[in-house]
């Protein structure tokens, strides 16, 4: 069996995507659009794509595959899936639709269908980054609201503002973040658009999952325990099982599976973000077309039910997209959590300090520092990264939290003030 997948770089995730097809005997096949940069561990003689010129980079995925046919597709990152998506339709692979893989990655398409199918909805609209910011405050009346660039994700750039001088102050930042070199690079086409939208008060949640000819499959529902009230919104902790009671999450996930069928996913991995407010108020606030992003992934651990040890999220997907039966494969049992170690100030890593420690935290199973020492760091809502990783199992969800927090307040990291960042 041989899969194609995309993605833009040989991230972690990919690391962990080879492992697993290695185990299962898969060959992958890459399509990404910075080869000249590859770690190349794998001699993977990669397809070259862009993801700017998609008609372009089809032809030359059909081309590659007339000499190496490919039994599935799968993609890592929100910009790869349209890519993905357009190739699955021409080799005829079972994948998300077009349209749903652009909605996906488009907070505007998203956000339009969503409403459309009767879902719970903020008040929105898509204001251009070239607008004034003093006019635009002035036309926006429903405080407190969020911007946040149309084309980007992570939380990357996304605002609360209470007033309207914050609306001024947060719009303005937005499209400084717009203009970098890095963000312009991309050639998304969504480049200049901010959403406004109002702020909904609550809670936030996260849903891991796989969708079978348009059927949503749940691997976990994860509580997300910091707040996320703004005014910048960094997530740090995933912790699962989830303490909503069972009729809370049995709507959330009928709430995810119609915003599937909105958008148009039908086959492969989605990740979905959701609000409930304090009144149980359930607001779907985006599902990708992909799965959970970076090491996050270790977080799961499923069981394939005959007393086997425990295989990734990876294996998983793997296995689906060749249209091998997942039915009997479940999640591993206990409390799991994850936390992005968030960045604290601007400046250059000196060294990091305590991670021995880290690890010797009872139910860690995980310290892993991702940034380099040299490297320039930047916090939300300019960045696009974390310092790394830590992961914890426990008996419950509230043990693998209680965890990850221990280990992280014995990490130090030494930060050097004042040094510039132009990306």
């Amino acid at each position: 069996m041989r899969l194609l997948l995309f993605s833009h770089t040989t991230g972690y995730q990919l690391r962990a995507f080879n492992d697993a097809a290695e185990r299962l005997g898969i060959e992958l096949e890459f399509a990404t659009d910075r080869c000249h940069r590859l770690d190349d561990p794998w001699q993977d003689r990669a397809v070259p794509v862009r993801f700017y010129d998609l008609d372009a980079s089809v032809d030359v995925v059909v081309t590659r595959a007339a000499s190496r046919p490919v039994d599935g597709v799968i993609a890592v990152g929100d910009r790869p899936v349209v890519l993905a998506a357009r190739a699955a339709e021409v080799l005829g692979l079972p994948w998300h639709s077009v349209q749903g893989a652009m909605a996906s990655s488009d907070k505007r398409r998203s956000r339009a269908a969503l409403a459309a199918a009767g879902l719970p909805a903020p008040q929105y609209v898509v204001v251009p980054a070239h607008e004034n910011a003093t006019a635009a405050a002035r036309v926006w009346t429903g405080y407190p609201c969020v911007l946040k660039p149309v084309g980007l994700s992570g939380s990357r750039g996304v605002i609360r503002a209470d007033q309207p001088e914050g609306f001024i102050a947060a719009f303005d930042r937005i499209r400084a973040l717009l203009a970098r070199p890095q963000v312009r690079a991309a050639r998304a086409g969504l480049e200049d658009q901010i959403l406004v939208e109002t702020y909904i008060p609550g809670r936030e949640f996260a849903l891991e999952g796989v969708v079978t000819d348009g059927v949503l499959r749940v691997f976990a529902i994860f509580d997300k325990p910091d707040p996320l009230d703004g005014p910048f919104f960094e997530e740090t902790i995933y912790v699962t099982p989830s303490t909503l009671s069972q009729s809370v999450q049995a709507d959330l996930v009928d709430h995810v599976q119609r915003g599937v069928a909105a958008l148009g996913l039908r086959q492969g991995p989605v990740h979905a973000e959701c609000r409930v407010t304090p009144d149980r108020t359930i607001y779907v606030l985006e599902i990708a077309a992909r799965p959970i992003g970076g090491l996050c992934s270790r977080v799961l651990s499923f069981s394939d039910g005959n007393g086997g040890p425990g295989v990734s999220l990876e294996t998983v997907l793997l296995l689906h997209a060749v249209r091998h039966s997942i039915d009997g494969y479940s999640r591993d049992e206990g409390g799991a959590a994850v936390m992005m170690i968030p960045i604290p100030r601007k400046g250059m890593l000196k060294a990091v300090n305590g991670a021995d420690e880290a690890w010797r935290v009872p139910g860690v199973s995980g310290v892993h520092v991702t940034a380099k020492i040299g490297q320039v760091l930047e916090p939300l809502p300019e960045a696009g990264s974390y310092l790394g990783f830590i992961f914890a199992r426990g008996a419950t969800a509230a043990d693998a939290e209680a965890s990850v927090r221990a280990a992280h307040r014995t990490l130090d990291f030494e930060i050097a003030k004042d040094v510039a960042v132009n990306r």
